[in-house]
Formats: C-alpha cells, structure tokens, sequence
C-alpha cells in the first residue's frame, strides 16, 4: 500500500518535513518514492505539488490524518 505522509528531518529546535510518497510498510525516514512538498512549523510555510499529490491519490496512495489537516487549512 502506498502512503502520503510527512517525513521528519532537520535537527534539534530545527525541524521540518517532507511531503513523502513511500511504501506503507517502511519507516517514516526510510527511502521514499518522491518527495513532493514540505512543511516547516517554525516560519508555518507548506508547499506541495498539487500535480503529484493528484497524481498519487489518483493512483490509490492514502494521505496520512496529520498530511489531510495541513491541506485543510
């Protein structure tokens, strides 16, 4: 199964995620398929490639709840 969700990245005080397509079974930092957005909570910006993520969810990829708030707002 294939999943849209965020990868976490960065360091201490300074993190930021990746908007991710990987496979359902490996871990959250492990080898994506493509990365197609990010999110960072300290200056609140997130961008994604809508063409991608339309793609993706087109093909049968489920986004994570926590990825489905973000696009909410």
């Amino acid at each position: 199964m294939i999943k849209i969700r965020l990868s976490k990245r960065g360091g201490k005080n300074s993190l930021f995620y990746r908007v991710v397509v990987i496979e359902g079974e490996k871990k959250n930092t492990g080898k994506y398929i493509e990365n197609i957005g990010f999110f960072n909570p300290a200056k609140k910006e997130f961008k994604i490639d809508n063409d991608a993520y339309k793609k993706w969810i087109g093909r049968g990829a489920i986004a994570s709840a926590s990825l489905k708030k973000l696009l909410t707002k």
